[in-house]
């Protein structure tokens, strides 16, 4: 059996004190740790973080390409004379990438039939097949504008080819880049509504996601209980939660304004309200990890907590107090959260202790 080396000491340790109890014999003890190998190099950690870093150099490279002056006049000079030369139409073109990311899904779902442990890798394979039905469908925007500017049902389009794929091809992965789609194409859709205007039905763009941020956290509890689509429940969960607390943070700060001369003009008391929300939303999720020892619930909780109080920090002491002192608060709540950290993780291991004295 070949465990990491964190694994193996803990397996080890367990043995060695289930032999010192008698639990099992000496022979048992030492056939089992015959059988332990460790590896000597996490080599699936190397290639989780790999493939994330990966992907993430890839979107900035293709970022970084589109919006160098230089790349784009070289690549739309290289367009245009690939269009001369294979007179390709902009529905032509939508069909090709939507053929391309087809072949690269349907190969992806090949290798992962015979390399299911390869997680990673297959799921990297899908992000090809992600970008080139990204790429289908501006082709298809193009090929259908109209001039009317109601790009939101491109992006909506997105959203139901990735939720589909995600859910028929159980990936994570595409299942994320639907919710991530579904979020800007809900952004772009109410801005169209308003004429990009800052407020749709009495609300700015933070105070919108507030609320889908809360929908799509409820509709995440919904697939908890459908055997069908519970894998999906957590990614749903953790993407409903960003949306919401990063919406409440930046509703904190901005309140619900039009505009910057709007919330320039407000006194900071103004913005009190939202603050408290905030705060107390933060509490609730904490409530509700405590209660049900959901990790992810606590997480939350305590991560925007933190950033509220952090951000309320920075709001009210940064013109008014020296930025020595400022620094030097910082230092100290620091210190203080981490030696407490520090003490309640100390408590944990010597209970923990005394509880396998007393038990042996």
């Amino acid at each position: 059996m070949r465990l990491s080396k964190k694994r193996t000491r803990i397996v080890l340790e367990a043995v060695d004190t289930l032999a010192s109890e008698q639990v099992i014999d000496a022979a048992t003890a030492g056939r089992i740790r015959c059988n332990i190998r460790p590896w000597k190099f996490d080599w699936r950690r190397l290639a989780r973080y790999s493939f994330l870093v990966a992907i993430i150099c890839a979107v900035i490279s293709v970022v970084a390409l589109l919006a160098d002056d230089w790349i784009l006049a070289w690549l739309e000079r290289i367009g245009k004379l690939l269009e001369r030369i294979l007179l390709l139409s902009d529905a032509v073109r939508s069909l090709a990438c939507a053929v391309l990311s087809a072949a690269v899904i349907f190969l992806g779902l090949r290798r992962r039939r015979q390399h299911p442990e390869k997680l990673y890798s297959n799921e990297g394979g899908f992000f090809l097949g992600v970008l080139g039905i990204a790429a289908s469908i501006a082709f298809l925007g193009r090929a259908i504008d109209d001039g009317s500017g109601h790009f939101s049902l491109l992006i909506l389009l997105a959203a139901v080819v990735y939720g589909i794929l995600g859910a028929a091809l159980e990936s994570i992965l595409i299942w994320v880049f639907g919710l991530l789609s579904i979020g800007a194409w809900f952004g772009a859709e109410t801005g169209y509504e308003s004429g990009w205007g800052a407020y749709y039905l009495g609300m700015a763009y933070p105070m919108r996601f507030v609320f889908f941020g809360f929908a799509l956290t409820l509709a995440s509890l919904l697939m908890k209980n459908r055997p069908r689509i519970r894998f999906l429940f957590p990614a749903t969960r953790v993407i409903g939660l960003l949306y919401l607390f990063i919406a409440l943070w930046i509703l904190s700060i901005w309140g619900n304004h039009q505009g910057y001369d709007d919330w320039h003009r407000a006194a900071q008391y103004e913005l009190l309200h939202w603050a408290i929300l905030f705060g107390a939303a933060s509490g609730v999720c904490i409530y509700l990890g405590l209660r049900h020892d959901d990790g992810v619930l606590r997480g939350f909780g305590l991560t925007f907590l933190f950033i509220n109080l952090y951000t309320r920090f920075f709001e009210y002491c940064w013109n008014g107090l020296h930025k020595g002192v400022f620094f030097a608060v910082l230092a100290v709540s620091f210190w203080f959260i981490g030696s407490r950290a520090e003490a309640i993780w100390t408590l944990k291991s010597r209970q923990q202790t005394k509880g396998d004295e007393k038990a042996g």
